[in-house]
């Protein structure tokens, strides 16, 4: 099933605009979350087809609720993408093991953001 609407989990009122109007431009239905607390509520109302999740914010942070996520049997099936400043190789790995699917270091290249939403398609 392609890609069509995606939750960006960020709380940059910035990055949350610049991925939006990324993703928007190529088609996508775009939701935000500015919080773990807010992404659980967007969760609830409608399931996305994919979930952009920065790691570092306030209360519960982006590793917490990756592995909340998909821990969870309503939206395992949903792949996280982390998407962070946190470009270590030790951010990554843990990243991976918490659930997400792929991760991408910001600044975000929106094409390279786009080639790993399609290849969930």
């Amino acid at each position: 099933m392609p890609i069509q609407k995606i939750l960006i989990v960020d709380d940059s009122k910035t990055e949350l605009h610049h991925l939006s109007d990324v993703l928007g431009k190529r088609g996508y239905a775009v939701r935000t979350a500015e919080n773990g607390e807010e992404a659980m509520r967007r969760l609830a109302e409608e399931t996305p087809d994919l979930i952009l999740m920065d790691v570092v914010m306030p209360g519960q942070n982006g590793f917490q609720l990756t592995r909340s996520i998909t821990r969870d049997s309503r939206y395992a099936s949903v792949p996280v993408i982390m998407c962070t400043s946190k470009g270590q190789e030790t951010d990554k790995v843990w990243g991976m093991r918490q659930g997400a699917r792929d991760y991408i270091v910001k600044p975000v290249n929106s094409d390279e953001l786009i080639a790993k939403i399609k290849a969930f398609d």
